[in-house]
C-alpha cells in the first residue's frame, strides 16, 4: 500500500512525515511518499492533505501545481480512496471558506469555514494549545479514542457543519468548535494528529487500517 502525503508548500511537513512513517511501520501499512506529483497521487492507496496558513492561500497552492488538485479529487470522488485532511486540509473539505474572501472548497462536507467567535472575550484567537475532544458520532477512525482525550490545535477559523452526521467530534472553546469531520471515504481533523501524542497517533493508525 502507498500513502501519499501531499506537499504543496503549505506548512512544515516534517512532523507529519515522521508520525505517518512511524504508524505505517507499526501497522504494516506500506510506504509513505511525500509528493506533489499528480501521477503518484493517482496511484496511491491513501491520501493525506495537510495545510497551515490561510484557506485561500492553501487553495491557490494546490491549484498552482498542474494537475494536483484534479488528481486528488478524482482519486477520492471516483476512485473511493481514503482521504485525511489536517487543519486547513480539513477545512478545504467544506463547501465554502470565508477567510478574507469567499473561496469554494471541495464540497465533500456540507459546511462553511468561518472565524471562531468564543462567547468568552478572554479566550484568545487563534485557538492554540491542547483541548479535550468530545465524540459526537462513532467512526472506525476513532476506535480507542474517547471523549476527554487531548488534541493539539492551532487555528483561527473552524468549520460549521450543516449536516450533523458529518461532525464526528468537537471541542469547547467558548462554544462548540468542530474538531473532526467525515463523510464517505473522507476524514478531516482541525487539530494536528501528528502533534497530539497518543490520541493523534491512534487516529493515524486507525486511518491507515481503515477499509471504508
Amino acid at each position: 500500500m502507498t500513502i501519499a502525503l501531499i506537499d504543496y508548500d503549505a506548512g512544515n511537513l516534517h512532523s507529519a512525515e515522521k508520525a505517518f512513517q512511524r504508524m505505517a511501520a507499526e501497522v504494516d501499512a506500506g510506504d509513505l511518499i511525500v509528493t506533489a506529483d499528480p501521477d503518484v497521487v493517482a496511484r496511491a492507496d491513501r491520501i493525506v492533505l495537510p495545510g497551515d496558513g490561510a484557506f485561500p492561500a492553501c487553495r491557490q497552492g494546490l491549484k498552482a501545481i498542474d494537475g494536483l488538485e484534479e488528481a486528488i479529487l478524482d482519486a477520492v470522488e471516483n476512485g473511493g480512496k481514503p482521504f485525511l485532511g489536517i487543519c486547513v486540509g480539513m477545512q478545504m473539505m467544506a463547501r465554502l471558506g470565508l477567510e478574507y474572501e469567499r473561496v469554494a472548497g471541495f464540497g465533500w462536507i456540507d459546511g462553511v469555514v468561518d472565524r471562531i467567535a468564543p462567547s468568552d472575550p478572554a479566550l484568545k484567537i487563534p485557538h492554540m494549545g491542547w483541548n479535550d475532544l468530545e465524540i459526537d458520532v462513532q467512526h472506525p477512525v476513532l476506535e480507542d479514542i474517547s471523549s476527554g482525550d487531548h488534541a493539539y490545535f492551532v487555528h483561527s477559523y473552524a468549520m460549521r457543519v450543516d449536516t450533523p452526521a458529518h461532525r464526528l467530534a468537537h471541542v469547547d472553546y467558548g462554544g462548540d468548535v468542530t474538531a473532526i469531520v467525515g463523510s464517505g471515504t473522507t476524514i478531516g481533523t482541525q487539530f494536528h494528529p501528528e502533534k497530539s501524542q497518543a490520541a493523534g497517533l491512534r487516529l493515524i493508525a486507525n486511518f491507515l487500517r481503515w477499509c471504508p
